[in-house]
């Protein structure tokens, strides 16, 4: 008859099917998607129930913040240590014999869990006793707990890291569908006749912005347009802009003949400061044409100067009023009128094309735009926008473009 296997062989056969179905246990978890409090709670149980621990702390490195994700026994001490100060020095398993940190004493054990050099988690185990420390399974198997550690640690970051993809995702796809709704705010059509050529470019920094530009028709020898920028950048920015248009057009379209100008800056004075709360404000350009005796009405509520331009001279169009939500009452505003006489060029933009800076720090400003324009007087305004926007990025040589650019030209003829 064959002897009997060592009482000890059969010790380390069932310690290996432990280790074994402990792994598999969390990796079936992990793999059925499990929430981390449920990975967490099947790792306590392992610990806790099975292997005797009474005392654990395990944090976790989340974005460069360290949270305890984990904790049982030794009450309120998971808030005292310092995790960058008090662990990030440990490199491997460390038995806390005597330490000066006095929290650090309430442990016996620390299990640091690294991927490659980066520290992912500490585990602080407690409560076991002096004279079994070198023989208990807890102690005896710490290589073992630090791959169980491991495991869990690398999946909740994972969990963490697939979450942040997808959030990102769905606010991708939330700026496309707000990019794709902001093109609605701009004209489809824009006029191009032996009256009236209109054209107009926008170049957004984002996938949404606060530029702005419009073109109605009012009648057949009447028309509105307008430019307007709002404060800040954004999904913010988009949603007031939005709102602006949708206020604007109302007024416009719908009661043009009971308004002047002067009431229309007042009544969206006033919405812009019901929307933004005082939080943004608005700058805008609105001029009324009358393409029958060539004269062109205007306000602007504290946008960047348009330029007016014939082969005689130059005008910058700066009559009007402070920005639109600047203060609950605009406390003078003044609309200006111009008749025209020859053929002329009216250039409306953004704050985006003349403070854009080249690479000694100077920025385009006006005189380079109007520079453009004079020398280009007699192209289409499709033609004179792509001149405008060439000589931008001739400017601007390898600076980046830091904020939207819309502009709109109009040609006006005599």
């Amino acid at each position: 008859m064959k002897d009997e296997l060592p009482k000890k062989y059969y010790e380390k056969l069932e310690l290996n099917e432990f280790k074994l179905n402990s792994l598999l246990e969390i990796t079936k978890a992990i793999n059925n998607n499990l929430s981390i409090d449920n990975i967490l709670k099947i790792f306590e149980y392992i610990l806790r129930e099975q292997l005797g621990i009474s005392k654990l702390i395990l944090y976790a490195n989340n974005s460069e913040k360290w949270n305890c994700i984990l904790h049982f026994g030794g009450r309120g001490l998971n808030k005292k240590i310092n995790v960058e100060q008090e662990l990030t020095h440990i490199k491997d398993i460390t038995v806390i014999e005597s330490s000066s940190i006095k929290t650090l004493n309430s442990f016996d054990i620390v299990i640091p869990i690294f991927h490659k050099k980066t520290a992912l988690a500490y585990l602080l185990i407690g409560d076991l006793e002096d004279d079994i420390i070198a023989i208990s399974p807890g102690i005896k198997h710490m290589p073992f707990i630090q791959t169980l550690a491991s495991i869990i640690v690398v999946a909740i970051e994972n969990k963490r890291y697939s979450k942040e993809l997808l959030e990102q995702e769905v606010n991708k796809k939330e700026m496309e569908l707000a990019a794709e709704m902001q093109k609605l705010l701009f004209p489809i059509n824009l006029p191009n006749d032996n009256s009236l050529d209109v054209a107009a470019r926008y170049e957004s920094k984002h996938l949404v912005g606060g530029d702005y530009y419009d073109f109605i028709f009012l009648n057949e020898n009447e028309c509105f347009l307008c430019i307007a920028d709002v404060s800040g950048k954004g999904m913010s920015a988009a949603l007031l802009m939005s709102h602006f248009q949708a206020k604007l057009h109302a007024n416009i379209k719908y009661n043009y003949k009971n308004k002047t100008l002067k009431n229309l800056i007042e009544d969206l004075n006033q919405d812009v400061n019901n929307a933004a709360k005082g939080e943004k404000f608005i700058t805008f350009f609105a001029g009324h044409y009358n393409k029958k005796n060539k004269t062109l009405q205007y306000i602007n509520a504290g946008h960047n100067y348009p330029v007016l331009i014939n082969k005689t001279k130059t005008t910058f169009l700066n009559k009007g009023c402070i920005g639109l939500g600047m203060l609950d009452e605009i406390p003078k505003i003044e609309v200006n009128k111009i008749q025209f006489h020859e053929d002329t060029v009216l250039v409306c933009y953004t704050d985006g094309l003349v403070e854009l800076e080249n690479n000694n720090g100077v920025p385009f400003e006006t005189e380079n735009l109007i520079e453009v324009v004079e020398n280009n007087f007699n192209l289409n305004m499709t033609e004179l926008d792509q001149k405008i926007f060439d000589k931008l990025e001739d400017f601007k040589g390898d600076q980046e473009i830091l904020d939207d650019t819309a502009v709109m030209s109009c040609k006006f003829y005599i």
